[in-house]
């Protein structure tokens, strides 16, 4: 169990960064961590641009 979630640690690491690690590319536990941390990278960026779209009107 402390292997899934060392697997899936790494992966939502390597998601958020950007990059994927070829040779855990087929621990699923490494996927779904991965597939994590691309999903909450996207979701601050997205967050991000927004924000920048909508200026000071954000602020109150």
């Amino acid at each position: 169990m402390d292997d899934a979630f060392v697997a899936y640690g790494d992966g939502r690491a390597d998601g958020l960064a950007g990059r994927e690690d070829a040779t855990r590319a087929t621990d699923a536990d490494y996927r779904v961590g991965l597939v994590d941390g691309q999903l909450a990278a996207f979701e601050d960026a997205l967050v991000a641009a927004i924000r920048r779209a909508m200026g000071d009107k954000l602020d109150g």
